[in-house]
């Protein structure tokens, strides 16, 4: 038995991975179409044209406007409405964790404009040009995978986690997308050891579908996920307000980095800054979201200031680099951030074949500084500091005109430390924040 799960695990990798390599030569024609499914095509509004806002005074709750110019909300409110909704359904399915955090966003808001899962023409336009078809710029296609051969547009369908209804969603079109191309815009590459050309090939279903979504309750998990509406009413509504987005714990340089943002001449007076985490799916070896969100929350506690807050995110990570930067950007504007720190090599990753970088360090700033004035979010250069004997942290740029001491400890030294139970020094990692890793290692 265990050799039939190993040869079929095998045999998905591979014919994955054809799929992907299939279509290699559209590399050099980019404009390689899609392929609809059937000759029926649902008539329905756009999947990403703006809703009616439930509570405008709500969307307004923050000084950013929301992209596109209206807070999507597209979640019931009476149970009355939900019966009816589910009513209409004909099928259910389970979600899968990346489809859950998708969900999520687009009933919730934060992938405003969105209505529902891209169809044929947003998807192929967001991959060509990093925009929507109207034009209004998005850095990533959100789509609907299935390699169900009955669904159907207009098939309604309600969405499921485990025994919890999510949400129903009428399908409008179903086609075969050209992952290849896919990967290369997206990625910058179509090799399968980057893990978002992986997650294509081997997560994702044969079809794509576009369908317009019915929110019925938000999921249940381990760490809060406000809304970007309930974000919104605990920021400020005259003041900018600095998104910091993180996947892996915060440490020392991390805490210094994001607070001393606030000093940058591009951010106004009495800023503040959204610490705001991504706990969804990531690449393999991350450390879990619900592990995460303990280390954020004990660090919380140890360093209240008025000046930060905290919230989180169900986002699932692409490690997209430059086009992943913009879809941050885009997503915390939705939740009322004026502001975003772009770091070093942010949403990097390596080939896990070679070890070699798929983004240059400055790739996503560079994108993140042109998109910026279109997207309506400034971007700010994260500081490159270094720890240093005689004053602690401080640029390295400074730290070199000084001639003082650098102290350094890698990310792999750092975790063999906290395996083998050695003490983790302080100027590196706070402490309970290593004492909630090694509680769940």
């Amino acid at each position: 038995k265990e050799v039939a799960i190993f040869l079929n695990k095998t045999m998905k990798f591979s014919l994955a991975v054809l799929s992907v390599a299939a279509t290699a030569s559209a590399f050099t024609a980019f404009n390689a179409p899609t392929r609809s499914i059937g000759a029926s095509r649902v008539a329905t509004s756009n999947v990403f044209a703006p809703v009616a806002v439930r509570n405008f005074e709500t969307q307004l709750a923050a000084k950013q406007t929301p992209h596109g110019g209206s807070l999507v909300d597209l979640i019931l409110k009476s149970d009355e409405e939900k019966e009816a909704a589910v009513a209409k359904c004909t099928k259910e399915l389970q979600l899968s964790p990346r489809q859950l955090c998708d969900v999520e966003l687009i009933m919730n808001g934060g992938f405003s404009p969105l209505t529902g899962f891209m169809d044929q023409a947003a998807y192929e336009s967001v991959v060509e040009n990093v925009a929507l078809p109207d034009g209004l710029i998005f850095g990533l296609p959100v789509v609907f995978d299935t390699d169900d051969e009955d669904l159907q547009p207009g098939d309604i369908v309600l969405l499921k986690d485990g025994d919890r209804n999510i949400a129903t969603i009428e399908f409008t079109d179903k086609f075969l997308p050209n992952k290849a191309v896919e990967c290369k815009k997206c990625y910058g590459t179509s090799e399968i050891e980057h893990p978002g050309s992986l997650m294509v090939a081997t997560e994702r279903g044969k079809y794509y579908m576009g369908g317009k979504i019915t929110g019925l309750n938000l999921p249940v998990r381990d760490f809060p996920c406000k809304t970007p509406a309930e974000v919104r009413e605990t920021l400020p509504d005259d003041v900018d307000v600095v998104a910091f987005q993180c996947r892996n714990p915060v440490h020392r340089a991390h805490y210094e980095l994001f607070t001393r943002a606030l000093d940058d001449p591009l951010v106004g007076e009495n800023g503040i800054v959204l610490v705001h985490p991504t706990c969804g799916p990531t690449q393999a070896d991350d450390i879990p979201g619900t592990v995460r969100y303990k280390t954020y929350e004990v660090l919380k506690e140890e360093t209240h200031n008025d000046r930060t807050r905290w919230e989180y995110l169900p986002y699932s990570m692409h490690m997209a680099g430059p086009r992943e930067a913009i879809q941050h950007m885009m997503i915390r504007k939705n939740f009322g951030c004026t502001h975003f720190i772009i770091g070093r090599d942010m949403a990097g990753s390596k080939s896990s074949v070679t070890g070699d970088d798929y983004y240059g360090a400055y790739d996503a700033q560079e994108f993140a500084t042109e998109k910026g004035p279109e997207l309506g979010v400034t971007p700010v250069p994260s500081l490159n500091l270094v720890y240093t004997e005689e004053e602690g942290y401080v640029t390295a740029d400074e730290a070199k005109e000084k001639g003082l001491s650098e102290k350094k400890l890698s990310g792999t030294k750092f975790r063999q430390m906290l395996r083998g139970g050695e003490d983790i020094p302080e100027w590196f990692a706070f402490k309970s924040v290593v004492k909630v890793l090694r509680e769940n290692a």
